[in-house]
């Protein structure tokens, strides 16, 4: 199976499960009926299109003009919530922009509202009980793995600093930036008795 129909096979059932699993999502796609709005993700130098009946259909290829174009990085896609946002990310070429913004915005606000709920989908397997406390444990388990992280990269930091002495440590980097400050001054201060000299000679 070729790679991209993979892709927007999976996003397109992913999508259409979690508008199915909340009415207000559903809502939101009826405000959308009859509209294609094509997505170029800047990341991955690839397109979306997403078709808007009683579903999402999401294809990788459409030949007809969309109602609106976006070329964006994900991350700019929230923003888009906001109408103030839409002229400072043109901008500042983070966002191009064809068609009817309104349509733009209403698709930010779905995408960004839309998020999955794994103890949800895994109560419906295992009952809400056995669900909660899978999550729940996942989540703990993660946030001590970062924690664990950060504590050895502030354990390297400090023997690389003060018992290696490889790098300077963020006191003796401000003193040495202070002396360049001073010695600077001094420099700044010489040459202009120099130029007075030179100007009474």
């Amino acid at each position: 199976m070729p790679f991209e129909p993979l892709v927007t096979g999976i996003i397109e059932t992913t999508l259409n499960r979690l508008i199915i699993d909340a009415p207000e999502h559903q809502k939101q796609v009826s405000r959308l009926k009859g509209k294609v709005i094509k997505v170029h993700l800047q990341e991955l130098d690839r397109q979306l299109v997403f078709v808007f009946s009683h579903q999402v259909d999401v294809l990788s290829h459409y030949e007809a003009e969309p109602d609106c174009y976006l070329s964006l990085k994900l991350a700019v896609l929230p923003e888009l919530k906001d109408q103030s946002n839409i002229t400072r990310l043109i901008k500042q070429d983070k966002l191009v922009l064809e068609g009817d913004i309104q349509l733009a915005q209403k698709f930010s606000q779905l995408m960004t509202d839309i998020k999955p709920d794994p103890e949800e989908w895994l109560s419906r397997a295992t009952g809400d009980v056995i669900a909660h406390t899978i999550v729940q444990g996942t989540k703990s388990q993660a946030e001590s793995l970062k924690q664990g992280l950060l504590n050895q990269q502030r354990r390297l930091s400090t023997v690389v600093t003060h018992e290696w002495q490889i790098t300077p440590s963020a006191l003796e980097i401000a003193y040495f930036c202070d002396q360049v400050d001073e010695l600077a001054g001094s420099v700044s201060v010489i040459e202009q008795r120099l130029d007075r000299l030179v100007a009474k000679l």
